[in-house]
């Protein structure tokens, strides 16, 4: 039976994962869930497969044989904005960061309940939803950053970045509240779109890579402030 989220289309699923029993599971679990889903047991499957066959999410273990799931996903940013999530062992900081750092949009701890699995998904699949949707304010300039939501298109000094699409609403949420600080708290629940106790790594570590790219030293940033105590705001000028 199809038990996804109304309003929310099926997705093509890429699955890596190198423990067959949980790789199955995972995938008669998202099946029965309406989502047409690809399984693989190491990294060079998985890039193999992600390059001959479009997805619209992608989920990486971590800790694979032939190429891990850090370099995959390096491999995938290189390509595609598409979504990734990582899987990573339970208080894998350090893992965890890592992945985030190489571009993946979320994470799910080992171990996890299929619940949970769809509920990082849905929440993707509602992202990609309002992306693709027009906005009612088609375009912000602040400064020397513009974010054109028609074209989905981000300039820093005229110059086109490149954003992952949780970049991209981060980006979007801090500007349309220019001025205001948000706390991570509310940044995560209206930029990831579920409730998570590890919602500030995620955060912090998003908003730090927003900053490369965003910033001309982001170190030093000018746009996008840390408000001691509270979390963040983009600086109006």
């Amino acid at each position: 039976m199809d038990s996804s989220t109304p309003g929310l289309p099926p997705a093509r699923i890429l699955i890596a994962e190198d423990e067959a029993p949980l790789r199955n599971l995972v995938r008669m679990s998202l099946e029965a869930n309406g989502h047409v889903v690809t399984v693989v047991g190491n990294g060079e499957e998985a890039l193999a497969s992600f390059i001959a066959t479009p997805y619209d999410l992608v989920i990486l273990d971590i800790m694979m044989p032939k190429m891990d799931g850090l370099e995959v996903c390096r491999e995938i940013r290189r390509r595609s904005e598409t979504p990734v999530i990582m899987i990573t062992a339970l208080g894998s900081t350090e893992d965890l960061v890592k992945g985030l750092e190489t571009g993946a949009d979320d994470y799910i701890a080992k171990p996890f309940t299929f619940r949970e699995v769809q509920a990082r998904i849905n929440a993707i699949l509602r992202r990609m939803k309002w992306t693709a949707e027009s906005k009612p304010q088609t375009a912000i300039e602040i400064g020397r950053v513009t974010v054109d939501t028609d074209a989905m298109d981000v300039r820093v000094g005229g110059e086109l970045i490149h954003l992952t699409p949780i970049e991209f609403k981060l980006l979007y949420t801090l500007m349309s509240n220019a001025g205001k600080a948000l706390s991570r708290i509310e940044l995560f629940q209206e930029v990831w779109g579920y409730d998570f106790v590890g919602a500030t790594n995620l955060v912090e570590v998003t908003i730090r890579r927003l900053r490369e790219k965003v910033e001309v030293d982001p170190s030093n940033p000018t746009h996008i402030l840390t408000v001691r105590g509270t979390g963040y705001k983009f600086r109006t000028l």
